[in-house]
């Protein structure tokens, strides 16, 4: 049943997707092929029907052709609903108009003149025969030459731009560590799921040296490729930056400096942590949601996200962490998470699962399965010692 309504689905955005002139040259294809099966009924008929009679005769059946293509078009594999009452109608048409312009009678013996009546008659029907079909073929020819061409197109877009997802992908991959470096007196997890193909979130984890290890997370607005370049540049200068200061309030600061200058047109969320091994943890913040230690919300100020503003300054914020504390990272596609109803997945129903002390996994995949709406990432900093 899922794999007929895929289907259905599939053929209903693909007529959505064929420009209108294509539909209406395709319906006109119809209606003159045919057209000519009522000059051929008349050339059957010897010629009998009055010229007005056979006029409406081509145009009705024509017509009625033209409206079972539509309902083949919208209505699928439900098109009967319409060709049955169409089909009755159609009947009842061409009734009504014989009653009301009935046939010549029959001729037992034609003489010179109705010879040649006939003939002529005859060459007329052959002639508008010849010229219905050709319009009709020429149309559907021209219809298909048209959509090979465009579906020639689509497929070479479709390459394309199937090349630079799996580009960015690439890009993604190396920015977002598959393996996190040891972390003197913590346990680090994390789980990283796009909603797409390529997302916006990011994160790293980045030795120091003397011990202390940087933890960075944070969102870029958008999707897709120019998210994930907008990473890969902000990867690069988070690294350089790093070497120089290990103050997180001083690399947010420089950070958003650099960006700004770029003047990229979006915005990045950024939470900047930094892990001594006397259990001593340093915050700053650009615009991200807060951490959570213990299940409950680290309270302090943020800064305008960056790339806003070339002198937004990140608070500082420090705290303790003792042996078995848990802080927890998020980016906002946990809480945004939304059911079919548009109901959020919240705070208060995250609280409730780190509380119990849910992995990072098993938060991200409850998010998931709530309905993912955006990328989401969950980073886990246990202090082991």
């Amino acid at each position: 049943m899922k794999r007929a309504e895929s289907r259905e689905d599939l053929q209903s955005r693909t007529w959505k997707t064929v420009p209108r002139w294509t539909i209406v040259v395709f319906l006109l294809a119809a209606f003159f092929i045919f057209a000519s099966f009522g000059f051929v009924f008349d050339g059957m008929d010897m010629g009998r029907e009055p010229a007005l009679c056979l006029t409406f005769s081509v145009v009705i059946i024509a017509l009625f052709a033209t409206f079972y293509t539509v309902a083949g078009i919208t209505l699928r594999q439900r098109f009967w609903i319409a060709s049955v009452p169409l089909f009755i109608l159609e009947n009842i048409s061409l009734v009504v108009l014989h009653n009301w312009l009935p046939d010549a009678p029959p001729l037992a013996h034609l003489d010179s003149d109705q010879l040649s009546r006939f003939h002529n008659r005859l060459i007329f029907d052959g002639v508008a025969l010849v010229i219905s079909v050709v319009l009709g073929y020429s149309s559907f020819v021209v219809v298909a030459i048209f959509e090979a061409r465009r579906r020639i197109r689509i497929e070479l877009d479709k390459a394309a731009l199937e090349t630079e997802l799996a580009a960015a992908r690439e890009i993604q991959r190396l920015m977002v560590p598959e393996e996190l470096p040891p972390t003197p007196g913590y346990a680090i997890e994390s789980i990283y799921r796009p909603a797409a193909q390529v997302g916006g979130d990011f994160f790293q984890v980045i030795p120091l040296g003397g011990g202390q290890t940087l933890v960075v997370v944070g969102d870029v607005s958008g999707k897709g490729l120019s998210a994930a370049m907008i990473v890969s540049m902000l990867i690069g200068m988070l690294h350089t930056i790093s070497r120089i200061s290990q103050d997180p309030a001083q690399i947010l600061a420089e950070l958003n400096s650099r960006l700004f200058e770029r003047k990229h047109g979006g915005f990045i969320t950024c939470l900047a942590v930094r892990l001594d091994p006397s259990g001593r943890v340093v915050l700053a913040n650009a615009g991200h949601l807060p951490p959570w230690l213990n299940g409950a919300e680290v309270a302090f100020a943020g800064s305008l996200p960056l790339s806003i503003a070339a002198s937004a300054a990140p608070e500082q914020a420090t705290l303790e962490m003792r042996p078995g504390d848990r802080l927890t990272l998020i980016t906002d596609g946990v809480v945004e998470a939304r059911d079919r109803q548009g109901a959020l997945f919240g705070f208060d129903r995250m609280q409730t699962l780190m509380r119990q002390e849910t992995s990072p996994l098993a938060l991200a995949e409850a998010a998931i399965q709530y309905g993912q709406d955006d990328d989401l990432t969950v980073i886990s900093i246990l202090r082991t010692a």
